[in-house]
């Protein structure tokens, strides 16, 4: 059970950890119906209004998951003058999520993603369509410069800069070259968890794509072992990372360093994916946090296979909390005595 301990005593070596969150802030609405019939203008099903409730989502997803892991969260990014961007500015507060890096910007809509679930009382919730409401074109200059500007003057009292990208219009080269290099200089360790290029951001610490984002950047797919292998190895060179997760869903996770051959984790057994959603927020979140905490980049991704099985487990925009994470371990240390 040494592991195990070792793997408790990273969690609370990171709580407390400062970590910056920049990217694309996003509104992940959730609206419950209950089905009532057939409509009688045409085949589609007739919801009746039970629920609504908004979480965190892109950039903000893996700022909520930091924050339920014990981090001293604060994040940067750009909401509309809406009710939905209200509404994800006072449910980050809520969380004790920092938004003094959140800007109003009156000329575009608050990236919402609105998912429709139908379910009755005896059915399981299931999801019937989602509606994105989003404006993928650049930030202003003068957006992007104020959003520079808090990051800079927050570097000094951060432990980790995470730029999460979802290709909303946030993240640009000018925003990266403004983060990127001042970071790096301030010996900040910055973690890169990006759906666009990933060239973009080289000389970041860490970088957790999912496969497919991988695969987007190589310009190639990779499907066998061998391929995946050598797939991972050429964008860690072509990066200078200091570590390369990739995520490969059911295939669980591959891990590239400079030192020694890819480490694979399996999907940890008896984990059953309810809902996908988020998760490679979680992976992120939980990675950079081990990182910081002085954790091997095996151990770190040992916790974080953990925290994204606790996650899919889980319907919607979920997160994994530190609680979930020691509960999961004394678990095995329970199943192990």
């Amino acid at each position: 059970m040494t592991e195990v301990r070792r793997l408790l005593d990273i969690i609370e070596r990171w709580q407390g950890k400062r970590l910056l969150v920049v990217g694309d802030l996003v509104a992940d609405e959730h609206v419950i119906g209950r089905p009532l019939a057939v409509a009688r203008e045409a085949p589609v099903m007739v919801l009746e209004h039970v629920s609504r409730q908004v979480f965190p989502g892109g950039a903000t997803n893996v700022a909520a998951n930091a924050q339920a892991l014990g981090a001293e969260v604060h994040v940067c990014g750009v909401i509309g003058d809406d009710e939905a961007g209200r509404t994800l500015s006072g449910e980050l507060a809520r969380r004790g999520i920092g938004t003094h890096g959140v800007v109003t910007d009156p000329s575009r809509p608050t990236t919402t993603k609105t998912r429709i679930w139908a379910g009755g009382a005896q059915q399981i919730q299931q999801l019937m369509l989602r509606l994105d409401r989003v404006d993928r074109s650049v930030v202003s200059d003068q957006i992007s410069a104020g959003m520079a500007a808090h990051v800079t003057g927050a570097l000094g009292g951060t432990d980790a800069l995470l730029l999460s990208d979802y290709e909303n219009g946030v993240i640009h080269p000018g925003l990266i070259e403004a983060c990127l290099h001042p970071a790096i200089e301030r010996g900040v360790l910055v973690a890169v968890d990006s759906h666009g290029d990933l060239t973009r951001f080289k000389g970041a610490t860490l970088f957790t794509p999912n496969q497919p984002e991988a695969e987007a950047t190589l310009g190639r797919s990779v499907t066998t072992l061998a391929e995946v292998n050598a797939g991972g190895a050429e964008l860690l060179e072509r990066l200078h990372a200091k570590a390369l997760l990739v995520t490969r869903g059911q295939e669980g996770m591959s891990l590239f360093t400079h030192q020694g051959m890819p480490l694979h984790v399996p999907t940890l057994a008896g984990t059953a994916a309810v809902d996908p959603t988020g998760a490679g927020d979680t992976v992120a979140a939980a990675f950079t946090l081990a990182v910081v905490a002085g954790a091997s980049l095996a151990d770190a991704v040992t916790l974080a296979s953990i925290a994204a099985s606790i996650v899919v487990a889980r319907v919607g925009t979920a997160v994994a909390s530190a609680e979930d994470l020691r509960a999961a371990l004394h678990a095995v240390m329970k199943d192990g005595s």
